[in-house]
């Protein structure tokens, strides 16, 4: 798309929305804020006969682009120099109040052969719904315009991020997470009704639920991928699990090998912090073939089990050739096993240390203004 010339303080008497216009010049488009009222300078001028954009389309969504296309009446239409198109973010009370913040939403560009692509990280943020209107303008030769009036308003919603995307987050988790320790289980912490339910109701297993919210706004398990959360990071100075925890006071461990091993395969989820130095990996651990596999293959960056920054699974080499594990030193792993567990698989036991609710990552937001953990998209 060519970029458009700076525009006269323009105005449009028509837009569904309020504000004023700024000149921004893009790659490809402008973006201006937009004014509900009549022009006050007389920069934009009426002109009937040009077409109103009908049966607006929107394809090709990703987390931070989309194409628009839409048919339009033949008459005037040779007249048409630009294109403004409205956008805005659905009224969300739980949206980030730190994204999109005084960032105009009128994009302004000049005729282009449809469909048109709209891209841009500065103001599409992924899994985000938003709406979007049109209208055509006529540049006049004294720098006015004559404009159309707006179309319908249509609604979509952008996509998650893509493996392009959490590639981009793997590399940036892989700077900062530190050298390898090893450990020998991996252990869940819950309240005492937790485990008393999975052995009353479920039939003495713990069974897989949805990902929360927590973590970056575009991972793609989020709200989909069903698991069990584990963790696996050790004390240094002791090599084993910490005494305290979030999530409650009673743990329930399983050797390391009962979850991962040859036979699992090993995917990035995500990457990100919550206002604070501690900066968080989610890994996807899926036994070959599982329903879990099949989801994270088809949306998750896949890790070599026996070469990667964060969790690793060799065979002792130089002992009896059984599994050894290490796990990244200077990052909190968030481990989901995408299968039910029997608690006859491992022990439970109460620890003897404090539930530290303030480390809780349940549905915990993604710092937006992090440079460490936040890539060139939506956050």
């Amino acid at each position: 798309m060519e970029v458009p010339g700076l525009a006269h303080n323009i105005t449009s008497p028509l837009s569904p929305c309020e504000g004023m216009i700024k000149d921004l010049s893009l790659d490809a488009i402008q973006l201006c804020e937009r004014d509900g009222s009549k022009s006050q300078d007389g920069s934009i001028s009426e002109m009937e006969e040009l077409p109103v954009p009908q049966n607006i389309k929107i394809s090709n969504i990703t987390c931070d682009s989309f194409k628009i296309c839409w048919d339009m009446e033949p008459r005037s239409k040779e007249r048409i120099t630009h294109y403004f198109i409205d956008l805005n973010k659905k009224e969300n009370k739980n949206s980030n109040k730190f994204k999109h913040k005084d960032v105009p939403t009128k994009l302004v560009a000049k005729a282009v052969p449809l469909p048109m692509t709209v891209r841009g990280h500065w103001f599409l943020s992924p899994r985000t719904e938003y709406t979007v209107a049109v209208q055509t303008a006529s540049k006049q030769t004294d720098g006015d315009y004559a404009i159309s009036e707006w179309s319908e308003i249509i609604e979509f919603c952008t996509a998650d991020y893509s493996t392009v995307h959490l590639n981009q987050l793997l590399e940036k988790a892989e700077v900062i997470a530190g050298r390898m320790l090893r450990f020998s289980v991996f252990y869940r912490n819950q309240n005492k009704e937790y485990f008393d339910h999975a052995r009353e109701v479920q039939e003495n297993r713990m069974l897989p639920s949805v990902k929360d919210n927590s973590g970056s706004h575009g991972s793609p398990i989020s709200g989909k991928l069903e698991g069990i959360f584990f963790s696996c990071n050790t004390e240094f100075n002791t090599g084993k699990p910490p005494q305290d925890s979030p999530y409650g006071r009673h743990r329930f461990e399983v050797r390391a090998d009962v979850l991962f091993n040859p036979d699992t395969n090993l995917y990035f989820g995500d990457f990100y912090c919550m206002y604070t130095a501690y900066h968080y990996v989610i890994l996807v651990l899926a036994p070959k073939g599982s329903r879990g596999d099949d989801f994270c293959k088809q949306r998750l960056p896949a890790l070599d089990i026996t070469n990667n920054r964060f969790l690793t699974c060799k065979r002792d080499e130089e002992g009896e050739g059984s599994l050894v594990f290490h796990h990244a030193q200077d990052v909190i792993l968030e481990v989901i096993y995408t299968e039910p567990l029997d608690l006859a698989l491992g022990t439970v036991a109460e620890i003897s240390g404090h539930q530290l609710m303030s480390l809780s990552t349940v549905n915990a937001k993604k710092d937006p203004s992090c440079k460490t953990c936040n890539i060139s998209v939506g956050r």
